[in-house]
């Protein structure tokens, strides 16, 4: 489907209508929240396209679609919108019944629930230390803290003994997580991993994934973005 590589801003005008027996993302190319809707969408196969947001200055008309101003965000044909990253993923995971990503098991799916909640505390560092390097602060104390969170994950897979978090092939909460160990060398963070074997495996494997390799950018653009994020300017466009 065509997508709009370049983000639009204020001033832009709204795109056309979402095209029958497709979904439209409104997204940002480098941020991992709508990077899990991404991957969703691919590694199910769903027919999209894609709007990039310049986050920084809005356009008016999707700021009418989403108060909040947030990526990830879709649209159906019919002009309903769904948003939140996890809330967007359920989505697709229900109306697009093929290959099913969520367990169909109860138990099984609020296991992946929990699991998110507790993967939901250790994004903050991934901007907490970073910032505080930035500003010349000491990080020691929030890196422990990430080691530990990690290590915590760590364990969790290796209770349970299987290639991935929901079993022996990728579901759902693979997919959700993975967005920032992506990232995790850009942030220069990869040494909070350390003491965890299982976890490594894991995203070594994740590496091997169709749906990641597709919504994958080289470290480089990843690096020269978060570089103008950094500096306080950031240019959603970059590398294009």
């Amino acid at each position: 489907m065509a997508s709009s590589e370049k983000c639009l801003g204020k001033g832009s005008s709204p795109p056309g209508p979402v095209p029958k027996g497709c979904v439209r993302l409104y997204s940002m190319r480098f941020c991992p929240f709508a990077h899990r809707t991404r991957l969703v969408l691919h590694a199910k196969g769903i027919k999209h396209d894609t709007i990039n947001i310049n986050l920084k200055d809005k356009p008016d008309w999707f700021l009418e679609k989403n108060p909040f101003g947030l990526v990830p965000v879709l649209e159906t044909p019919e002009g309903q919108v769904i948003y939140e990253s996890p809330i967007t993923c359920d989505y697709l995971d229900e109306v697009y019944a093929e290959k099913k990503l969520l367990p169909a098991d109860p138990f099984e799916k609020a296991q992946q629930k929990i699991l998110l909640e507790q993967f939901s505390k250790v994004t903050p560092y991934f901007y907490k230390i970073p910032m505080a390097r930035q500003n010349g602060e000491d990080t020691s104390k929030l890196e422990e803290e990430m080691k530990e969170k990690l290590k915590s994950l760590n364990e969790t897979l290796a209770r349970k003994k299987t290639k991935f978090f929901g079993g022996d092939s990728i579901t759902m909460i693979d997919y959700m997580i993975w967005p920032w160990f992506e990232r995790i060398e850009i942030y220069g963070l990869e040494h909070c991993m350390g003491g965890t074997a299982e976890l490594k495996k894991w995203k070594e494997r994740m590496l091997e994934d169709p749906a990641v390799k597709a919504t994958m950018f080289p470290s480089e653009v990843y690096k020269g973005f978060y570089k103008t994020y950094a500096e306080g300017k950031p240019d959603y466009d970059y590398g294009l």
